[in-house]
């Protein structure tokens, strides 16, 4: 057993990754402002602290609780904000994520276990699909963020022995997910489907994305948890599928009489992203598992029921 620390963990992929993780057996605290995160989503069995990763609370919870693993989820996730106030973003990402990194090294942690960004953090100009080598030249602030912190990380490594594992994720969907803001199109679309309203494709539609449904992440997190060398690893399927072809699956899925209504294209937004997860294949044993009409199949159901988390606290 494990104790473990996941930051975020009332969010999308945190929540999900706090049942999994207490369910492997584990200790599992989480820490989460609630920004963006739902207290019900934290399963009863794990430690709450509603902290700000910027805070020294959270660096003293760190300090005090002594946790082996850290899985840090917490973050400024809209590229769009992080191109509107960069210095906004870099306090949250950055800077939080220091905070929390000067903890650890002297709370004697030893992995840290960082979702990183595939999807923001190569730029147009790398092959398609993505591998670790091809050179990472973010075009946002928040892949700069995620492309530092990577950075950072190789440093506590190098100075205090902690083992970073990089996740770089593709696009992730699945239940829990909210359609506010830029938190993921497939949330987008159902949400404004189910109440009825006109989704709006940004531009031609043919933009494309690798989709990842959210059980995989969760177990790659798993099988990075259990994994003890440094690395940066891609997850994501290595397959394209363009907005268009979502939009259409997905109001097939809800049923919804609604037809594609294009808007304007979104200025510098990227026309090609999917990752190559052959090294995650080689090195952590992981691969996908859900395909994608399973996973959305499974993400408008679970819209559908309100999404309530099965082990949520009461």
């Amino acid at each position: 057993m494990k104790r473990v620390l996941i930051t975020g963990g009332a969010g999308f992929i945190g929540s999900h990754l706090a049942d999994a993780v207490l369910a492997a057996g584990h200790e599992v605290a989480v820490v989460d402002n609630l920004s963006t995160g739902r207290r019900e989503f934290v399963p009863a069995a794990a430690k709450f602290f509603p902290y700000d990763v910027k805070s020294t609370e959270a660096s003293d919870l760190i300090i005090s609780w002594r946790p082996q693993v850290i899985m840090h989820h917490a973050a400024q996730m809209s590229v769009r904000l992080s191109v509107e106030n960069p210095v906004f973003d870099a306090q949250e990402n950055i800077l939080g994520s220091l905070n929390l990194f000067q903890a650890a090294a002297q709370a004697g942690v030893e992995k840290i276990i960082f979702a990183s960004t595939g999807g923001a953090i190569y730029g147009d100009e790398a092959p398609v699909p993505a591998k670790e080598t091809d050179k990472a030249n973010p075009e946002c602030p928040y892949g700069v963020a995620k492309l530092a912190i990577e950075h950072y990380l190789h440093f506590y490594h190098r100075e205090f022995g902690i083992i970073p594992v990089c996740l770089r994720y593709a696009n992730v969907y699945g239940p829990r997910q909210n359609g506010l803001g830029e938190a993921g199109v497939v949330a987008i679309f159902i949400e404004k489907f189910l109440a009825g309203q006109q989704p709006v494709i940004n531009g031609d539609g043919r933009q494309t994305r690798d989709f990842v449904f959210v059980e995989d992440i969760v177990a790659a997190n798993l099988k990075a948890l259990d994994y003890h060398e440094p690395g940066i690893y891609n997850i994501g399927t290595g397959l394209e599928t363009d907005i268009l072809t979502i939009y259409l699956k997905l109001q097939k899925l809800t049923g919804s009489p609604l037809g594609p209504v294009h808007g304007p294209a979104k200025p510098g937004e990227q026309r090609r992203s999917a990752l190559n997860a052959d090294l995650s294949r080689k090195q952590l044993d992981w691969r996908p598992v859900v395909d994608l009409d399973e996973g959305l199949s499974q993400t408008v159901a679970a819209f559908k029921s309100g999404f309530t988390p099965n082990a949520a606290a009461k």
